[in-house]
């Protein structure tokens, strides 16, 4: 560093001519500037100025330090240009994580809207229901569908997202429908196993009293597409979240049952590592998933959920 610093007074020298020229341009003491010369000169064992009374010039070994060193200044001046730039538009690849079957039912029709808005900015998105390690694996930002728990990474709540179970008619037709949750015992429950209890679920009634209902299934998946079509197929009882399920609780391809007793809520979250010098790029992605699903899920209009 010192010898950029070197390097950079240098040139200034040579653009005015003058040590006491360069001094006052760059707020030096002559003697800083002098000492600075010849410490360069010093390092690089050739003589880099002709020094008179009246004027300098450049020896051979400087008029070629000075023409490369030139070119080097200037592209340290673009990057430093093009680093202050990051922290004040958009711009840059993002890289984002986010859960397969929310990103091909929900996000991925609405992401030209943002690509389109900041054209600086590449996107890689990298679709995973596994929980991953944003800093680790060097993701910028993560979309998380869950009730969080205390973490050490900052979580902006974008949208509330409730879950539901439901059936097929031809499912509840065949094996009728469950009125409490303890009915849930004689059924054939379609399980997710991502979830850290995938073989029960909890489900609050109207007075605030967890239900745990332990279950058994012939079906455990790690994809909720796939859990949907098996329970509009006719396989067994699902829950999953509503924005799974809307299309087909509206159109009655799939009945909410329990109604009563509410699986615990959940949402989507916008997680990333620090709040501090939060990049524009991560702080416009956040603020267009807000605007976009927020502040009510589009997904739970019209879905008879009560």
């Amino acid at each position: 560093m010192q010898s950029l610093t070197d390097i950079a007074i240098f040139v200034k020298v040579v653009e005015l001519s003058s040590f006491t020229a360069a001094a006052d341009a760059l707020e030096m003491s002559q003697p800083v500037v002098s000492k600075a010369i010849t410490r360069l000169e010093e390092k690089l064992g050739a003589r880099l100025l002709n020094r008179t009374t009246r004027r300098l010039s450049l020896t051979e070994a400087g008029s070629e330090l000075y023409r490369r060193s030139v070119r080097a200044l200037e592209e340290i001046e673009n990057a430093e240009l093009e680093v202050a730039r990051f922290q004040t538009e958009p711009r840059g690849t993002l890289r984002v994580s986010a859960p397969m079957s929310f990103s091909i039912l929900q996000l991925g029709a609405k992401l030209d809207r943002f690509l389109d808005r900041y054209p600086g900015v590449t996107m890689e998105l990298s679709l995973d229901d596994r929980r991953i390690d944003l800093v680790e694996e060097g993701f910028d930002v993560a979309i998380r569908i869950a009730n969080l728990r205390d973490s050490s990474l900052v979580a902006r709540k974008i949208v509330p997202c409730r879950q539901v179970l439901c059936a097929s008619p031809a499912y509840l037709k065949k094996h009728g429908t469950p009125e409490r949750p303890e009915d849930l015992l004689e059924h054939n429950c379609i399980l997710y196993s991502f979830l850290t209890n995938a073989r029960e679920w909890r489900l609050v009634d109207e007075q605030g009293e967890t239900h745990v209902v332990p279950l058994k299934g012939s079906l455990q998946t790690n994809n909720g597409l796939v859990n949907r079509a098996a329970c509009i197929s006719g396989v067994g009882i699902v829950m999953l979240p509503t924005f799974y399920v809307g299309d087909q609780l509206r159109s009655g391809e799939l009945v909410p049952i329990l109604c009563k007793f509410r699986p615990v809520d959940i949402a989507v979250y916008a997680v990333y590592p620090e709040r501090r010098n939060l990049t524009p790029k991560v702080r416009a992605f956040v603020d267009f998933l807000a605007e976009t699903f927020g502040p009510e899920p589009e997904w739970e209009k019209g879905c008879p959920l009560d």
